[in-house]
């Protein structure tokens, strides 16, 4: 398994922990020009939890794939926190505000894969 792949795995495994929901891996790699390779979105029912799934898949790629990311933004309300580990940006929002922003749309032309919610 190719790294890239690999951290993938760990960080929809530090969600999964978390109970996030709704995730979504959007493939870039066909596009041109995107400032990613990858996108891994998905959800919390509450900042608590926002900041539970960022914490979460942080402790994963650290342990799992010897990674951290270069920078997270958005902790100060939680309400959208983006995770840069730099081919691979991962997007942990509230319900609301992912509905409001709707990432998957505007990568319309990327290879979504929908992961199964955990119960």
């Amino acid at each position: 398994m190719n790294e890239t792949k690999k951290l993938i795995q760990q960080i929809t495994e530090g969600i999964q922990d978390k109970k996030g929901k709704n995730i979504v891996i959007a493939d870039l790699s066909k596009i041109g020009d995107t400032i990613c390779n990858y996108l891994v979105i998905c959800q919390g029912n509450s900042p608590s939890q926002v900041t539970a799934i960022v914490e979460s898949v942080k402790e994963f790629t650290r342990k799992g794939a010897g990674s951290k990311p270069f920078a997270i933004d958005g902790l100060r309300n939680a309400e959208w926190v983006a995770m840069d580990y730099s081919d691979i940006l991962v997007h942990v929002f509230l319900p609301e505000t992912r509905d409001f922003y709707n990432l998957e749309h505007l990568w319309a032309d990327a290879k979504l894969t929908k992961i199964p919610d955990i119960d």
